[in-house]
């Protein structure tokens, strides 16, 4: 096997697994759970539109000034023919654009997951749901999109394994109500992902077809490509459905970053290297796997979890070759979970399954969960608003107050 090709994240298995084990819980007690995402208070309607009763979820409320737009897109890269579906075929990716709207009423609030693949990331867990308990976002399907004096920054989401795209939704929504565009992707054949014929691709389990950190990273540059097909006017979305209004003159493909998670962290280092467009990069706690040994000029933020430099080599190996500005933080009590929904979900769903405290510093850390949050909006905004806005902020330059578990390693 080519490790270099289907490297995994292995420590993302079991992380993936713990919170399929608390929703199989769920069902053992006979507890709904619909993980449903508030809307902030300039789209009440999503709230309105929610299922009833006294398990809903929320997500927290993005804080910035603008509300927020969103708009899937189906995309084929046939460049690249795709060896599960066989000949004939090529690699089909789901993407989201998340961006600040003008108006929102009257667009309905997109859910969290569509209900194909929310179903088979909690069947995959065996934990079977009803389509109407579909959670929502704060995000407004097709809404117009807010243009300012300025072209909006750019910026791209890789997921970690057996994840997908929805998975680090907080931060995402937080970027678009501060007036990023964002891109989130989900991988094919490593993600839980619904296509607009009805299509449901889950993670495959042959270790041969299983996409590695470079195939990530090959999607990330595919859709930056299609980005610039957005921003000339162009739509990619393989079956010609209606764009946001605004879009297309609203992308800046000069200040462009790419953060991700996990196997999504490693992707966007390899991103970074192979490709010039992008000026930025942050990894949530990417394990940096296999061995990177390039050097990278560009300003690169490591917010790390588990894999930390002092315990893994890998990360250590890449934090030599940072030849830019780069900055290490770690939240103290955080896990690989902390940077990510389930800091808001777990503790919810912790009250109707009657979780201890200890069960659910197993899931997302010791950190307390609200915390875990304003990190997750804080620093990556001040990362990208540093270095794709110029807004020099004070939050990266040491040990802040505000946050005072967040450490900053030397």
């Amino acid at each position: 096997m080519d490790t270099n090709r289907h490297q995994t994240d292995h420590q993302q298995a079991p992380i993936t697994m713990t919170r399929r084990h608390i929703l199989r819980a769920a069902v053992a007690v006979g507890a709904a759970v619909p993980l449903v995402a508030a809307a902030p208070a300039w789209a009440a309607q999503a709230t309105a539109a929610a299922a009833p009763g006294p398990a809903q979820f929320t997500l927290p409320t993005p804080t910035g000034p603008h509300p927020v737009g969103t708009v899937a897109l189906h995309l084929v890269d046939s460049s690249r023919p795709d060896q599960v579906a066989g000949p004939g075929h090529f690699r089909e990716l789901m993407a989201s654009v998340w961006y600040p709207a003008r108006d929102v009423e009257g667009y309905p609030a997109a859910p969290w997951m569509t209900t194909g693949a929310l179903r088979a990331f909690l069947v995959s867990g065996g934990y079977d749901i009803d389509p109407a308990l579909a959670p929502l976002t704060a995000g407004h399907e097709g809404a117009p999109v807010r243009r300012g004096d300025r072209r909006l920054p750019i910026v791209v989401f890789s997921h970690g394994a057996h994840s997908h795209r929805s998975d680090h939704t907080t931060i995402v929504q937080e970027l678009a109500s501060h007036g990023y565009v964002v891109v989130t992707v989900d991988h094919s054949y490593d993600s839980f992902s619904e296509f607009p014929d009805g299509r449901v691709v889950t993670p495959v389990q042959d270790p041969a077809y299983m996409p590695g950190p470079k195939d990530f990273a090959t999607d990330l540059r595919f859709v930056l490509d299609r980005v610039e097909d957005l921003a000339a006017g162009r739509n990619p979305d393989a079956e010609d459905r209606p764009l946001p209004a605004g879009l297309s003159g609203a992308l800046d493909l000069d200040r462009i970053g790419v953060f991700g998670w996990s196997k999504g962290g490693t992707a966007t280092a390899l991103t970074m290297l192979a490709d010039q467009r992008v000026r930025a990069g942050l990894s949530l706690d990417g394990p940096m796997q296999p061995t990177i040994t390039t050097d990278l000029d560009r300003p690169f933020l490591m917010m790390t979890a588990v894999f930390t430099r002092a315990q893994d080599p890998a990360a250590a190996a890449f934090w030599s070759h940072l030849r830019g500005w780069r900055l290490n933080i770690q939240a103290e009590g955080a896990i690989h979970a902390s940077y990510g929904d389930d800091a808001a979900l777990i503790p919810q769903l912790a009250k109707v399954l009657g979780m201890t405290e200890a069960q659910v510093q197993d899931a997302i850390g010791t950190i307390d969960p609200a915390r875990a949050v304003r990190i997750q909006q804080a620093y990556p905004r001040a990362f990208f608003d540093r270095y794709l806005r110029e807004r020099r902020g004070h939050l990266l330059d040491g040990p802040s107050r505000a946050f005072p578990e967040v450490k900053f390693l030397p």
